[in-house]
């Protein structure tokens, strides 16, 4: 596989998993608005948020990377903060690769031609010239909003259907620094909010200092887990030098079940540099 093709799987895999028209229950709802604001919106944002300490799904996800397109299913596991493992299977169910991702490291073994990647979230960070955090992938697979990041310079607007919340500079917190390129990643963001469950069905993406790349990730198909709203479709269209757009369904979604990560790499296996 060229490097070329690694970078574009490695990048297809870090947003991965059709825009639907969302099954809204839309009503006309200025009221709050109006009367509250901003600071409102995000109080209610949050309280809504998925609530989670460990997630798994199976999923089927069409992949189209410079306007060719591959299909999957697969398997997902995630522990909040901590670790996502994700399994790809084609179409005849053996498992093609497999990814573990955590907050500093990747791992990825590609069974087709029996190689495999271990490495710093900086060396896919060279990789694929992007900024890859790992708050940001847990935080748009699931639909909930960024982690970690500052909250208080949004402003609300309403457009006869959806709340608009809307931010030019959300730096990550203090706190959560752990390198410069941390500190320097600032997101303009743009939140689209259901009227009444508060939930998000659009969240637009981009980084300041990379006017060329944008993500824009759309949620619909709103079903209750657990007492909880989870959207069980997502598309994915990312803005850059080679366009990438995912769409993902989830089935079989658990929550707060602890799972293994297992990842063993075969002796005969080759490291990709």
């Amino acid at each position: 596989m060229t490097a070329q093709g690694i970078r574009l799987i490695f990048l297809a895999m870090m947003i991965v998993f059709s825009v639907t028209s969302c099954q809204s229950y839309r009503k006309v709802v200025k009221e709050p608005l109006k009367e509250y604001g901003a600071d409102y919106l995000f109080k209610k944002l949050k309280e809504n948020e998925l609530r989670w300490e460990w997630f798994s799904a199976q999923f089927a996800a069409d992949i189209i990377i410079d306007k060719k397109k591959n299909s999957f299913s697969g398997q997902i596991r995630m522990k909040r903060d901590s670790a996502l493992w994700i399994s790809f299977s084609p179409a005849l169910g053996i498992e093609m690769m497999r990814l573990l991702l955590t907050n500093d490291s990747v791992r990825f073994i590609n069974r087709i031609n029996n190689t495999y990647f271990t490495g710093s979230s900086e060396n896919i960070n060279a990789m694929l010239d992007a900024n890859i955090d790992y708050d940001v992938i847990q935080s748009i697979l699931l639909g909930n909003d960024l982690t970690y990041y500052e909250e208080g310079r949004f402003r609300a607007t309403y457009d006869s259907r959806e709340y608009h919340l809307v931010t030019t500079g959300r730096a990550k917190l203090k706190k959560y620094v752990k390198t410069l390129q941390d500190e320097e990643r600032i997101y303009i963001q743009n939140i689209f909010m259901d009227p009444l469950s508060f939930k998000i069905t659009q969240m637009k993406i981009k980084e300041v200092k990379r006017e060329n790349k944008k993500l824009d990730a759309f949620y619909s198909d709103f079903r209750e887990i657990g007492g909880q709203l989870f959207p069980h479709r997502i598309f994915y269209d990312l803005v850059a030098d080679i366009p990438v757009q995912v769409s993902i369904e989830y089935t079989r979604i658990t929550l707060d079940t602890p799972h293994r990560f297992i990842f063993r790499i075969p002796e005969k296996y080759t490291r990709i540099q």
